[in-house]
């Protein structure tokens, strides 16, 4: 499946919008990785504990879109947009990525 950020994708004219599709996952960080992360902070360094979780959520984001963009019968999704949000005491994290369905001409 093509996915891109962008609104169309040259050599591919869109025939079809099928409408909006989404993912969506909430990562929750545990005690240790904040931890971590609170020592990086007051020393510097990157928090790798929180990015390979935030690494996670997006691509569980990622596929949980373009699973249900599949069962619409698309071809490929456009216009894709990711958002990251902070939930709870801001030890939760929703990333959800949008985008457009659609099936595509054939260029011959």
């Amino acid at each position: 499946m093509l996915v891109t950020t962008t609104d169309q994708v040259e050599g591919y004219p869109v025939s079809q919008y099928l409408g909006v599709v989404s993912g969506e996952t909430v990562a929750g960080i545990n005690a240790l990785k904040d931890f971590g992360a609170g020592v990086r902070n007051v020393f510097g360094g990157r928090a790798e504990g929180y990015e390979n979780e935030l690494i996670k959520a997006r691509l569980s984001a990622y596929d949980e879109m373009v699973a249900r963009a599949h069962r619409m019968g698309a071809e490929g999704i456009v216009g894709v947009r990711y958002a990251y949000t902070t939930m709870g005491q801001g030890n939760m994290l929703m990333v959800s990525i949008t985008g457009t369905a659609v099936r595509f001409t054939p260029v011959r």
